[in-house]
């Protein structure tokens, strides 16, 4: 599937650590998935309190499916060379419900705005690299209802097409439960109907998102 399918976006599946060093300054990049605000105060906060004795602990924000909340913060360096910078590194990748706070030991030597923005950049790039990410992608949850003379080409189409039933049950009829990527869910559909010989029903539960690993 292309990894720009409309509505997608990424997650960190798991969050990650990594670091970046500028004259002497080290700059720590923590990341966390987080669902909510409270989620991510509470991290902001815990990852302070690990390094109290750093000089700046910086952080940035970006909440909801569409990136409706968003927060960033500085915390004493000067305006818009720390927060702002880490924040726009996780709205350029695409990053939705996630937190990162920046802690910089400071190494003796001033860097300038330049330097710093590039030093917060640079940071959160590499705590990136350590996490694992996924994207979440809008599909719909189907109950699919044949007979037993079409239930097998049926499952042959699905495996060749890389998708697994959630579950299955077989009584007078069979019935499976799908979860399709919604950008390719009528296609799939016509496809099953063409190998059932039309004997096929289909009936959508909800719509969702699932989320592939990249």
């Amino acid at each position: 599937m292309n990894n720009q399918d409309q509505g997608s976006f990424r997650v960190l599946l798991e969050g990650g650590q990594g670091e970046y060093e500028e004259k002497k300054s080290r700059f720590i990049a923590t990341l966390r998935k987080c669902e909510s605000e409270a989620e991510a105060l509470s991290f902001i906060e815990e990852t302070k309190k690990k390094y109290w004795d750093a000089r700046h602990n910086c952080y940035a924000y970006c909440l909801g499916d569409r990136g409706e909340l968003t927060r960033c913060s500085d915390d004493g360096e000067p305006g818009g060379t720390a927060g702002r910078p880490m924040l726009e590194v996780l709205l350029g990748e695409g990053i939705r419900n996630a937190a990162v706070v920046v802690t910089r030991y400071f190494g003796g030597v001033l860097l300038g705005t330049g330097g710093l923005v590039r030093a917060y950049t640079r940071a959160v790039q590499e705590g990136l690299r350590h996490c694992t990410l996924g994207r979440m992608r809008p599909g719909v949850e189907l109950l699919v209802t044949t007979d037993y003379n079409g239930i097998g080409k049926i499952l042959y189409l699905l495996k060749n097409a890389g998708i697994e039933p959630v579950s299955s049950e077989y009584t007078d009829r069979v019935t499976l439960r799908l979860v399709l990527p919604a950008s390719g869910a009528e296609a799939v559909k016509g496809s099953m109907v063409e190998a059932a010989g039309g004997k096929v029903k289909f009936e959508k539960i909800k719509e969702l998102y699932f989320v592939d690993k990249e």
